[in-house]
């Protein structure tokens, strides 16, 4: 009888490893398809690379929901990444591309095309339920290329395809080239404080040009805060609670506007040794 019962697991577990290839064979297959672009599960992306002509790249990697890293030193921006995500889900071909300009569209897609790699956690058994030997797998690359004359296509090909396509979003005006960027930069979370008025301990604010009226904000704990005249030291106590507060709320998340990248480094030292409007510590 136990003689049994394990030829009989053996038998459920070699047909389930059976039904698998079967299923995955036929999956790959439909996947293959050169006008097969959207990602229909975004939730199970765990890995996105992009890559441009340029050399540019740009690695982006889920730590958790809503939180992913870029090329492995910056945290992300949510905003950008969520765009894409929808950008993945949303997609759809609009049209082939005519076979009088096949050939341009290949050529230009070769010259300027950013590739687009996509890895989702799958399983090797997936079957009835049953889920086992989970791992990352490169679900989908294609090559984003650039608008179409009217703006409301972008030309994309499937990896190994033969033919590109005019793809877009039902509903949207404007072309997806765009958010398929591959500079890091652009892909930087911009949070430089994110934080709450509680954890505050001290705000100072120092006018150089005009130090008197410079002033540093206490906690003193209990919602309860000091604020004090620079350099008198002299203590104000009939501020405006509210006007404070809506100060100090600022520091909840403050982000910086843009990444300045195109100064030399002389004059990178220039500003660093100039006399600054005001400094926030």
């Amino acid at each position: 009888m136990k003689k049994n019962k394990i030829i009989l697991i053996l038998t459920l577990i070699l047909a389930a490893v059976a039904v698998y290839f079967i299923y995955s064979s036929t999956s790959s297959t439909l996947s293959s398809k050169s006008k097969d672009f959207a990602i229909a599960d975004t939730s199970a992306i765990t890995k996105i690379f992009l890559a441009d002509k340029s050399k540019h790249t740009v690695l982006l990697e889920k730590k958790a929901p809503g939180s992913w890293t870029l090329n492995g030193n910056y945290e992300a921006s949510n905003h950008m990444v969520n765009t894409l995500l929808k950008t993945f889900l949303r997609i759809e071909v609009k049209s082939p591309v005519s076979k009088a300009g096949r050939n341009n569209v290949i050529k230009r897609l070769s010259a300027i095309a950013t590739k687009v790699e996509i890895f989702q956690n799958t399983y090797r058994i997936d079957f009835w339920g049953i889920k086992l030997f989970e791992h990352k797998k490169l679900v989908k690359t294609y090559y984003v290329g650039d608008a179409t004359m009217d703006n409301m296509g972008t030309y994309m090909l499937m990896e190994d395809a033969d033919d590109p396509f005019i793809v877009h979003i039902p509903g949207f005006r404007g072309f997806l080239s765009s958010r398929y960027g591959a500079i890091e930069n652009d892909w930087r979370d911009h949070t430089l404080v994110h934080t709450e008025i509680s954890t505050i301990k001290s705000v100072k604010i120092e006018f150089k040009e005009n130090p008197d009226s410079s002033y540093i904000v206490t906690n003193k704990g209990k919602s309860d805060f000091s604020l004090t005249q620079i350099p008198s030291g002299r203590v104000i106590t009939n501020y405006e609670t509210v006007l404070l507060f809506d100060f100090l709320s600022k520091f909840r998340v403050l982000r910086f506007e843009n990444l300045i990248t195109d100064f030399t480094l002389h004059n990178k030292d220039s500003i660093i040794k100039s006399t600054p409007f005001v400094v926030l510590t």
